[in-house]
């Protein structure tokens, strides 16, 4: 189990999956925790997880907070889409603006499209 401080429980289990996993497939030898833990930090950072994103959030300065989805850069594909259908025009095209340029997620493109009837 890794002792980093600030994961969640379902981080940490996400680590020692990885973990596992890579010693039952012997890659990054004598490396999986250091592997483990930079997979996982990374998406923490990419997800608004670190001690960084609170700060930025807590003075406004959250990518995601002008956007009409709360807590969208911590959403799945499925439950962003499951969220458009209540927005206007313009909300959608805030949403797709916003996934050009931070994600470009091509699901979540194509049902904004849908909900906007392009």
């Amino acid at each position: 189990m890794s002792q980093n401080t600030g994961w969640s429980k379902q981080r940490e289990r996400e680590y020692d999956g990885l973990v596992e996993g890579f010693e039952q497939e012997g890659r990054n030898e004598g490396r999986e925790e250091e592997v483990a833990a930079r997979i996982v930090n990374k998406q923490r950072a990419e997800y608004g997880e670190t001690q960084q994103a609170h700060d930025k959030d807590k003075h406004g300065e959250s990518p995601d907070r002008s956007l009409p989805i709360d807590g969208y850069d911590t959403l799945t594909i499925e439950e962003i889409e499951s969220r458009l259908a209540k927005l206007s025009k313009r909300g959608l095209g805030r949403i797709a603006q916003y996934e050009r340029k931070q994600k470009d997620r091509k699901g979540v493109l194509e049902a904004v499209e849908r909900e906007r009837g392009d």
